[in-house]
């Protein structure tokens, strides 16, 4: 049986689950992602749109996007909880929005060809100029 993970917003009006099967992870450091989280980078995990469920807070989500790919923040305190990608196909959990502890550790840096110029990347991991990710399908 499949592990569920739990995430929230900061609020707690918006609640989700997903499955503990992330098929990859990694630290967006794309200028869209610096700029939504108010962070140096996005660490984001993953997943099939069909293993993750919001459980609370339908109503309560902001969209930037559209159906085929949007960020969903919550209208009330502004997290963003996930991003729709690649045709709808695929969420991408903000990493930091999880409750519990995910099997996966992000494996690779993206977009640093346009990371911030104040933050250096310290840790051992890959570093990519764009969108590569290892085990992506």
């Amino acid at each position: 049986m499949t592990s569920r993970l739990t995430g929230k917003c900061f609020c707690g009006a918006v609640h989700y689950e997903v499955a503990d099967e992330f098929i990859y992870a990694a630290n967006c450091h794309c200028s869209n992602c610096r700029r939504t989280t108010g962070s140096a980078f996005k660490p984001f995990a993953g997943i099939e749109r069909e293993k993750f469920a919001l459980t609370a807070g339908h109503d309560k989500l902001l969209i930037f996007g559209d159906e085929s790919g949007h960020d969903a923040h919550c209208g009330r305190c502004g997290s963003l909880l996930y991003s729709l990608v690649r045709e709808g196909a695929f969420v991408h959990v903000a990493m930091g929005t999880l409750v519990d502890d995910p099997a996966i550790r992000p494996t690779a840096h993206i977009f640093v060809g346009s990371k911030a110029s104040w933050f250096n990347i310290a840790d051992g991991l890959p570093q990519y100029q764009e969108h590569v990710i290892a085990n992506q399908p």
